[in-house]
């Protein structure tokens, strides 16, 4: 039987802008523009979606054609889509300006829309039923802060393991009162610096401090530098493989928390599940979308050739 996820956070409109030669800040760059669905729900639901899962989605949508485009991709991708649609205001959105080589220069996130879900949206009567009837709840921090511990408190009162994508370093800080009932936790080195009150130059030093602030278990990503992952009794560091080609690195955060939760969920352990998160998002940043459109649980496997092992810290 697939298992069931829930997930509750972005689904918006992701635009990106790639600049074809050098940079020139603050001058006029000849360039393409890209959009799509996106958000760091979104793209996680669908990514576990092609991996096979039965998923859930929950999000704040306003009523237009980006929130029906929004609806079409759901559709499209397989999953239960069940939006709360605001039909006076427009649907968040996510704007990026991307250098040739596929590295962030600058992102606007217009996602005002998301403070109108508020935890008493979590006592719908069907929306109780959908946390009870899957198997683990993932969440992002687009959604307010009181609706994040909401979120974490209903997931643990049901037994149900509850994961968080931090999304950025701004919206991290809403994870801090309750991060230390997150059974799963995905973010990279400035959220989780954010989230400490600093950054440690070696990978070896970020489990200890994460365990000073109540992290159990949890995935840094680093860049092109070891990621970082710890769990009860462990951490662990893997060496990202370098991509042969990166067309946008927009969603590889979140391909790999869906790649490394599809593992963990399947009873694979921790040195594993960062393995198949690692290939998720290698996978990922070859493509232009923020979703490999060719995504599946065979390809998946065959990138896990180009993913090395873990090295064990403790």
């Amino acid at each position: 039987m697939k298992k069931k996820i829930l997930v509750l956070g972005g689904a918006h409109i992701d635009r990106r802008g790639r600049i074809s030669g050098d940079t020139a800040p603050g001058a006029s760059n000849p360039g393409t523009w890209f959009e799509e669905p996106g958000g760091g729900g979104f793209n996680a639901a669908r990514n576990l979606a092609r991996l096979g899962f039965q998923v859930t989605m929950i999000s704040p949508r306003g009523g237009d054609a980006i929130g029906e485009m929004v609806s079409e991709a759901a559709d499209y991708a397989g999953i239960d889509d069940r939006p709360f649609v605001f039909l006076d205001r427009k649907t968040p959105s996510y704007t990026a300006i991307i250098e040739k080589d596929g590295n962030l220069v600058i992102a606007l996130a217009d996602m005002d829309l998301y403070r109108f879900f508020v935890p008493r949206r979590l006592s719908i009567r069907w929306v109780r039923d959908a946390f009870a009837a899957h198997d683990l709840i993932l969440f992002d921090a687009n959604l307010p802060e009181e609706t994040v511990a909401a979120i974490v408190a209903k997931a643990h009162s049901l037994a149900k393991p509850v994961a968080a994508i931090a999304i950025s370093p701004a919206k991290v800080v809403k994870l801090r009162s309750c991060v230390g009932d997150i059974d799963y936790l995905f973010l990279n080195e400035a959220e989780a610096a954010v989230l400490a009150g600093r950054q440690p130059e070696d990978a070896e030093d970020w489990p200890p401090l994460l365990n000073e602030i109540g992290v159990r278990n949890a995935v840094i990503t680093r860049g092109r530098r070891e990621l970082v992952a710890l769990g009860p009794g462990r951490a662990v560091t893997l060496q990202p493989p370098v991509a042969e080609t990166v067309a946008d690195v927009t969603g590889a955060g979140d391909s790999l928390a869906a790649g490394t939760l599809a593992a963990l969920i399947s009873g694979l352990p921790l040195e594993e599940a960062i393995r198949h998160g690692t290939a998720a998002a290698v996978l990922t940043v070859q493509s232009r979308h923020a979703v490999n459109e060719n995504l599946t649980p065979d390809l998946l496997n065959e990138a896990l050739a180009l993913v090395p092992k873990v090295r064990i810290l403790h």
